[in-house]
């Protein structure tokens, strides 16, 4: 990875290991055709997290680097949603993947605060 900081390093890690988890929720999830709606639409934005994330590793500029994440960020928070329902509709139980997202929400928010920080200075 070409000039990647190490904040950046721990989100493409923690993104990939996330799509990789999200992947075999889906199959859980959709093997015996026990569900598919909100499985479907968890693998799309919990796998566009880490997709953005790479994106942003090119930006061709500051701006294009805060937008890329911020979009990573939106995912996060969406993945976090169909989670938090999958949970609550106890098509999933271990809560572990929700605690995982909820980790990648969190270091996604502190690389766009001091990437805005960076961006004003």
């Amino acid at each position: 990875m070409d000039n990647v900081n190490p904040r950046q390093n721990l989100i493409l890690e923690k993104t990939f290991e996330f799509s990789l988890n999200i992947i075999k929720v889906h199959r859980f999830l959709t093997e015996d055709k026990r569900e598919f709606v909100m499985s479907k639409q968890l693998l799309r934005s919990a796998t566009s997290i880490g997709a953005n994330c790479e994106e942003a590793g090119s930006a061709q500029s500051h701006r294009d680097f805060i937008a890329k994440m911020s979009i990573s960020l939106k995912e996060a928070k969406e993945s976090r949603y169909w989670i938090r329902l999958l949970l609550k509709s106890k098509f999933l139980s271990n809560k572990d993947i929700l605690e995982e997202c909820v980790t990648i929400i969190r270091i996604l928010t502190k690389i766009l605060i001091t990437a805005k920080e960076n961006e004003n200075k």
